[in-house]
Parts: C-alpha cells; structure tokens; sequence
C-alpha cells in the first residue's frame, strides 16, 4: 500500500470521490501543511494555521497508479484558484500535492507539466507541490460526511457534481457497489 496526500479544497468533497475508487483503501479527511501541531476545523477555518484540508489516501499501487489519483485530482477542483475553490475561500482551501517521495514529487511535477502544455485550464494553474510532513486527522463528524448528509445543500450542491463528474469521466475506475 502507499499513501497520497492532496487538498483540493473542501475534504468532504475529495473524501466523497477518491474512496469511491478502485484500489483505494481508504480516504481520511484531516488538515497538512501548516505550522500548529494539531490543530482543530475551528483553528484550520481562522486560516492562520497554514494547513490545508487535505485527504490522505491509502491506496494500492497494482490495482491503482498515483498517476490515476492525479488525474482524478485534477479534474474534480478547479487548480487554477488561489486559496479557493468555490464559496470556499482561505489558505485552508488551496491546491496541493504533499509528495511521499522523489517518485511522487516528479509524477506530480509531469503531471501539472503535462496539463499546462496541452492548455486544459485557461488560467494558469496555481496547484502547490510540497513535501509531505505531518497529517492530522479531522474530527470524527467530518468523517464520510457526505454519505451521512447527503440531503444537505452543501453535499447536493457541491459535492454532487464533483461525485457525478467522476462517474462520467472515471466509470471504469470505480469500485464495483459504484459502477
């Protein structure tokens, strides 16, 4: 098994879709990449922690590439917004990849290469790629939000769209009870 840490904004959203895929173990939602040791959603929320809200991926490599993640990654936020994705606006939502390893570090730099040379995105894309350091779990009510609350209006109206554009673009992907 490895691991991949990305933020893509809201983690109830990125939780909803990469466990909805072949080959991964399991998704947490929990905050990376700032300065206080760990923190609480209301600290991470102030934006002065530094973390982003972030998933962190556990995934089996043979049935499932980092590569794959990466493009599900991409195509379910928007990576051009800075310390935003939608109504969601803060450093705590901004794009990053937390690279594991050398490995993980130049697939991403490829990967974002890759998207900005064959022009995907009309605006530049404003993804960071950093190394991973500590994770922090979120809060057990973060945890499989979405399936706990799908009639909500943040699920139906946000995280939907992000759920059913990854069974349109990624159907061949997904783990079975979702096919």
């Amino acid at each position: 098994m490895e691991t991949a840490t990305l933020a893509s904004g809201c983690f109830w959203c990125s939780e909803a879709v990469f466990r909805r895929l072949e080959g991964v173990k399991s998704v947490l939602p929990g905050y990376t990449g700032g300065k206080v040791d760990d923190p609480s959603y209301d600290d991470v929320c102030t934006g002065t922690t530094g973390h982003a809200e972030a998933a962190q991926i556990e995934f089996n490599p043979d049935v499932i590439s980092f590569e794959k993640l990466l493009d599900v990654f991409w195509h379910t936020h928007d990576p051009t917004t800075l310390n935003r994705q939608g109504n969601d606006v803060g450093t705590q939502y901004r794009s990053a990849i937390f690279y594991h390893s050398e490995k993980q570090k130049e697939t991403a730099e490829k990967s974002k290469r890759d998207l900005e040379s064959k022009g995907v995105y009309k605006d530049p894309i404003v993804t960071e790629i950093v190394p991973f350091k500590k994770f922090y779990v979120a809060e057990d009510y973060h945890k499989n939000y979405y399936e706990q609350n799908k009639n909500a209006g943040y699920c139906r109206f946000v995280i939907e769209p992000k759920v059913q554009k990854l069974f349109k673009q990624h159907k061949n992907d997904l783990k079975v009870e979702y096919a």
